[in-house]
Formats: structure tokens, C-alpha cells, sequence
């Protein structure tokens, strides 16, 4: 082990990072971990069994030296290494002013405890050998592993096969509806709008009609809206007094699986028109048993 000064032309991983903590029952402990790792919070709190705080600038000159350049060698302060840190040739603070250690092996150099308490990185590898490749995700449930932190107080307990009380070690967990609807809303969306999965999708069908108060085409477009109903099949009925666009633009907003349009020019032909809101694939229905034709398209989208 050698000092150095602070310019260092080595890699990252060399490095140990020391991180300054402070337990509440413990005290002052000095997290390790490697120059290229992050301290896990909650790794480190189950590993040293009670909260603990990021130390202050004040604690750790008065502990330690100061921070920038504070390390594990000739310090009393209990340190815990991170066990992805292994082997030597390591350099660290030597906590005073702008120096730091070069060559140094824990164990050698200092001792210490070992714990798991840094975050998964990307290319790390999973117990089953495979690179852990990291994604954004939704939380949509939890499980909670409680232990017999209840079932102790409460006096919960079981019986073993030799007859021997046990308390029942719990666990809970669920899965949260609105979570799930935000996920889906998410994933699915795109820059006109909601885009519903038909599992989830608060209606199947936005029957749109184009036509004014009293008119053929609102009456048609009212009547395919019961007729979807009678169905069992979920509609919503824009019959407001818009134009076209603001109700194709609140349509797409929306996010209706399929839009049934009842217009003026194709009712003409006897028939309407159906446009599936994700892929945007449009037929034509015949007015007359438009409900069952509606009803099979429906099953053809997801």
C-alpha cells in the first residue's frame, strides 16, 4: 500500500467508494462499495437490521477526515464492504486532504463486514447465470413478506408435525385496479391518445353520428347504440351537436377499441362505417344487422 496524489489514472472499479452512515442503534458505520457501484438503501438497512442516514459534512470530518477523501485504512469507525468488491490493488481515500491510497486489500488493510448492499446493475448476472439486462416497469402489485412480526404480538401460531407451537410466519399481497388501468393507458397510448386493451376498455364500441337532432342519421345512429346495448355489448353515443372533426378527434381521445360512424353519405348506401382505434383498419357494415357484424369485428381485436 502506497500514497498517492489525487490525480489517478486508474479505472473506475478500482476505486472504493466509501459512504458515511449513520445507524440508529449502531452509530457510525462506513458503507464500501465499489468506485463504479451504488449503495442499495434498503440492501444496506436490512443488512445492518435498523434504519440508517446519510452522515453529515460536520460527522464525518469530525470521524473521519474530510469528505471527498475519506477511507477504510486507520479508521475505527466499523466498516461494511460490499461483497462484489473482491481481490486488491484497490485505492481509497486516506482521509486527509487530497491524498489518497493506492494498492490496498481489505482485510490486509482493514477489516471488515460483508454484505450484499449495492443496486443490481445492467450485465450483472442472475443466479441462473443469465446477464440481468434492466427495463422501465410499472408497478402494478406488491408482496409484502411480514414474517412473524404480527403473529407474534398476536399470539398466532401453528402446530409442526411433532405437535411444537410455531408463530405463522405471513406474508400479504395485492394488486392494484387503478395502477393497472394507468399502466395499460401507458404502454398502449400514442400521440392522439388513449389506446384501450377490450379487456379493460370501459366501453367496446364509440358510435359516432354525424347527423342533427331529428334527422335519419341521428335516429339510425340512436338505434344501432340499442341495438349494441341489447347485445351485451358496451357503447358510448356522441349524438352532440359538433362537427365532425372535434368528434373524431374526441373519439381517437378516448380510446374506444372500435368506432362505429354513422354518417349521411354512407347511410345513403346502407351501411356504416367501423374503424379499429389501434391499427386504425376501417370496414364497412351493412346497416341491418349491424350489431352482429360490430360484434364479430369486436372479437378480432385485442
Amino acid at each position: 500500500m502506497a500514497e498517492a496524489s489525487d490525480a489517478l489514472g486508474v479505472a473506475e472499479g478500482a476505486a472504493l467508494k466509501a459512504i458515511p452512515v449513520v445507524a440508529e442503534e449502531r452509530g457510525f458505520i462506513l458503507a464500501l462499495v465499489r468506485g463504479d457501484h451504488r449503495l442499495n438503501d434498503i440492501k444496506l438497512q436490512n443488512a445492518i437490521g435498523e434504519p440508517a442516514r446519510q452522515a453529515t459534512t460536520e460527522e464525518i470530518e469530525a470521524k473521519l477526515g474530510p469528505p471527498g477523501f475519506i477511507g477504510p485504512v486507520g479508521t475505527d469507525v466499523p466498516v461494511l464492504k460490499d461483497a462484489a468488491i473482491q481481490g486488491e490493488g484497490y485505492f481509497c481515500g486516506a482521509n486527509r486532504p487530497d491524498e489518497h491510497l493506492i494498492g490496498v486489500s481489505p482485510g490486509r488493510d482493514f477489516a471488515f463486514d460483508e454484505a450484499d448492499i449495492r443496486s443490481v446493475e445492467a450485465g450483472d448476472l442472475a443466479p441462473s447465470g443469465d446477464a440481468i439486462e434492466i427495463e422501465p416497469a410499472i408497478e402494478i402489485g406488491n408482496i409484502f413478506k411480514l414474517g412473524t412480526r404480527y403473529s407474534e404480538p398476536l399470539g398466532a401460531t401453528y402446530l409442526d408435525e411433532e405437535g411444537k407451537e410455531h408463530p405463522i410466519v405471513m406474508g400479504s399481497y395485492g394488486i392494484g385496479p387503478a395502477r393497472i388501468v394507468a399502466a395499460a393507458i401507458e404502454q398502449g397510448a400514442d400521440d392522439r391518445g388513449i389506446v384501450w386493451p377490450r379487456a379493460i376498455a370501459p366501453w367496446d364500441v364509440h358510435v359516432v353520428g354525424l347527423g342533427k337532432e331529428g334527422d335519419e342519421v341521428t335516429a339510425e345512429a340512436e338505434r344501432i347504440y340499442r341495438e349494441l346495448g341489447d347485445a351485451g355489448i358496451e357503447a358510448l353515443l356522441d349524438d352532440r351537436d359538433a362537427g365532425p372533426g372535434e368528434k373524431f378527434t374526441d373519439a381517437e381521445l378516448l380510446g374506444c377499441p372500435l368506432r362505429v360512424t354513422v354518417g349521411k353519405r354512407t347511410l345513403a348506401e346502407g351501411q356504416v362505417e367501423t374503424q379499429a382505434r389501434r391499427d386504425g383498419s376501417e370496414a364497412r357494415v351493412d346497416v341491418s344487422g349491424a350489431a352482429a357484424r360490430v360484434e364479430e369485428i369486436l372479437a378480432g381485436l385485442d
